[in-house]
């Protein structure tokens, strides 16, 4: 997956500018693939230079501080398209979280229950946050095929939190059980 086939990807849902695409990136998009207000703004150029999109036209008489809205080309959503199409390994997970507590079974768990409890409660809010947009965004009259395809997405985001909540719930206890002062047991 990358940025340039993110932006591709919102633009197409809608023309937007760069400050417009950041907001829906932290709305949408950024629960699963993030990227930082300068790395949009530098790939939007990016894909501008190739081809892929363009600026929309400016109204005549243009005014001070307006944005510039970029719209896909046909070149552009081809080449989503053919990326849409492309076979892709799975990435390996990398988690500091699991290397942490890896970590922990050597040197000891000292302060692990807390850093646990600490994300335990961010998937929590974060399963929470996707329960509610479930909700609004998708009621059952809801149904075309670009929705589904868009709520299969936030289900996967749902089951991932679920998976975390769950995890880090048995991690828990399992540490519990198995502490004294500190130090793993056995």
């Amino acid at each position: 997956m990358s940025l340039p086939h993110a932006i591709l990807t919102a633009l197409l849902e809608k023309p937007s500018s760069g400050l417009e695409l950041t907001r829906r990136f932290d709305r949408s998009i950024g629960y699963f693939w993030s990227a930082t207000h300068q790395q949009i703004y530098r790939e939007l150029g990016k894909l501008e230079r190739a081809g892929l999109i363009r600026a929309l036209p400016a109204p005549a008489v243009p005014v001070r501080g307006q944005r510039k809205e970029y719209e896909v080309l046909p070149a552009g959503r081809d080449e989503l398209a053919g990326w849409t199409r492309r076979a892709e390994d799975p990435k390996p997970i990398r988690s500091a979280l699991l290397l942490r507590l890896r970590a922990a079974a050597v040197v000891g768990t000292e302060g692990m229950a807390d850093e646990l409890n600490r994300h335990l409660g961010l998937h929590r809010e974060q399963l929470d946050a996707y329960l509610g947009m479930e909700r609004r965004q998708f009621p059952p009259e809801r149904d075309s095929e670009a929705d589904r395809l868009r709520h299969l997405v936030l289900r996967g985001g749902i089951e991932l939190e679920r998976f975390w909540v769950a995890w880090l719930t048995e991690a828990l206890a399992g540490l519990e059980d198995r502490t004294d002062g500190g130090r793993t047991a056995g």
